[in-house]
């Protein structure tokens, strides 16, 4: 019952998003509790906790450290589909701080200082964050930067990951800027 389940549920992601899940497809076949843990974990942050744009900006710097096309395409439709601006989206893909607002940068900042594990810059953008928005907010931005790389991440180790892709927000293609992971 769990598989057919799953099975649905991957059916119904691929089909809204135009996503190759076949390593979703993987797990599934190897351990369905497993999908089903990983898939639990994924939504850890209370997306409630720090302003939308900072979890949308912080999960994008996560997904583009481990993915250069697909993984990225799907955040950003789904961020899409929650409302969030296309320009802002263009704008975390390409690096452009300006272009993000000023909440959006914050997190990317944040997010790019903390995956670097620049300790100089990190600190200061923390404690930012808890000023503004408090330490459950901090929080939500960790677990967004964490969850966010999961499903590449995943991807990758078994053997799906093999294309870079631009990805297209709003009608209007993007190249992601390439981060290290």
């Amino acid at each position: 019952m769990l598989r057919a389940y799953l099975s649905r549920w991957i059916d119904g992601f691929e089909k809204r998003y135009g996503y190759d899940a076949g390593y979703m497809r993987h797990v599934l076949r190897v351990s369905p509790p497993s999908l089903m843990k990983f898939a639990f974990g994924t939504r850890a942050a209370d997306v409630n906790a720090a302003p939308h744009e900072a979890l949308i900006a912080a999960g994008l710097v996560g997904t583009m450290s481990e993915d250069c096309g697909p993984c990225t395409q799907v955040a950003c439709d789904i961020a899409l589909e929650n409302g969030v601006d296309p320009a802002v989206l263009r704008a975390v893909l390409a690096g452009d701080e300006a272009g993000m607002g000023e909440t959006a940068a914050l997190a990317y900042r944040f997010a790019r200082a903390s995956l670097a594990r620049d300790i100089e810059a990190c600190d200061p953008l923390r404690d930012e964050i808890v000023r503004r928005w408090g330490d459950k907010a901090l929080v939500a931005v960790g677990l967004a930067i964490t969850a966010s790389r999961m499903y590449p991440t995943l991807k990758y180790a078994l053997g799906y990951g093999k294309a870079c892709t631009k990805v297209t927000v709003g009608g209007e293609a993007v190249a992601p800027l390439r981060l290290a992971a």
